[in-house]
């Protein structure tokens, strides 16, 4: 997900910083007689010192992300931006110092330091608010916009699932298998029958055990089978320790699928498929034999795996392929 930098209007910082430094002439506007150029410094100083505490807090706080947003205010934060300001006030008070020579420095010292302390909580507070309210509205649009990606990945994911071309294949096959007397036609029936179940049962769910993806992938493979016969090959070394582990439904069968549909699969020369897991991967790899007429592809399959880890995960697919090999790897989901 891309980062987003919360901003506070220049109107607002300059315009907040000039009001307290108007503030902060007063008393000295008050007093009789009236001493302009101790006016004019007190409040250029208070102006600046607002300037830069603005400009600091904005520049610290984190860049938004909504793993973050229940982590309120940070006091360390808080305490390392009351340091700067008390350090900034100081050298300002010493420049007050230097352009007014004739006042008590230590009386004077307080009083500004006291006044930083207070505006720069000030500052710090409003600004917690605007961030707390900025974070609100970033997850109420991430919500809204989860909701419309997983409504366009879940009918994609459909459209695949249930392929008409697929279900076409599967029962040619199956009318072939019953001409033939076939002995596993039943089996075939059996299968055709457990993989669309899979599928009403797993397509509202947003992960599932890989336990469970493997019986998908294990369905899938017997009606490929009675298809393709010895065109095809599937090794499964995935270590167990990962079988509990969370995936979204039905994404090993769309790569798998996905090999078919670019690649040659014949007696003549299989189709040679490997599952597997290596360094919290799981990684499904093909040999690449592509067909001579292998259409236009539109990535569908692969966009849609892609989408659905990005925007319920947060994480990436990472996909590697060369002459020879072609190889996607799925992030391990604890």
């Amino acid at each position: 997900m891309n980062k987003k930098t919360f901003k506070v209007s220049p109107w607002i910082i300059w315009c907040s910083s000039l009001f307290l430094g108007l503030i902060a002439s007063v008393p000295k506007i008050a007093e009789r007689p009236f001493n302009l150029p101790e006016a004019l410094v007190n409040s250029g100083i208070t102006f600046s010192f607002s300037v830069i505490v603005w400009y600091y807090n904005i520049y610290t706080l984190p860049t938004y992300s909504r793993r973050d947003i229940n982590r309120g205010i940070s006091l360390s934060r808080m305490f390392t931006s009351l340091l700067f300001g008390i350090g900034i006030m100081l050298l300002l008070a010493y420049c007050q110092q230097w352009l007014l020579s004739h006042l008590n420095f230590g009386p004077v010292m307080l009083m500004v330091e006291v006044r930083g302390i207070m505006i720069n909580l000030g500052f710090y507070m409003i600004l917690h608010l605007l961030y707390q309210n900025y974070q609100n509205q970033q997850v109420s649009i991430e919500l809204e916009r989860s909701k419309s990606d997983n409504l366009g990945a879940q009918y994609e994911l459909l459209k695949q699932q249930i392929n008409p071309h697929f279900l076409f294949n599967s029962l040619n096959t199956l009318k072939t298998m019953i001409e033939t007397d076939d002995k596993q036609s039943v089996d075939f029936v059996l299968k055709l029958s457990e993989f669309y179940r899979f599928t009403l049962e797993s397509r509202k769910l947003d992960l599932i055990h890989l336990s469970e993806e493997l019986n998908i992938v294990n369905a899938y493979m017997f009606l490929l089978k009675a298809r393709f016969e010895d065109g095809i090959h599937l090794t499964n070394n995935i270590d167990p320790a990962y079988l509990q582990s969370m995936i979204p439904p039905f994404t090993l069968q769309l790569l798998i699928e996905n090999c078919i549909k670019h690649n040659i699969v014949s007696l003549e020369q299989p189709l040679e498929i490997r599952l597997y897991s290596e360094k919290d991967f799981i990684i499904v790899e093909n040999d690449v034999q592509l067909k001579m007429d292998p259409g236009t592809s539109m990535k569908v399959g692969l966009n849609n795996i892609s989408e659905r880890y990005n925007h319920l995960l947060e994480k990436e697919i990472m996909i590697e392929s060369d002459d020879n090999i072609f190889k996607v790897k799925l992030p391990v989901i604890q």
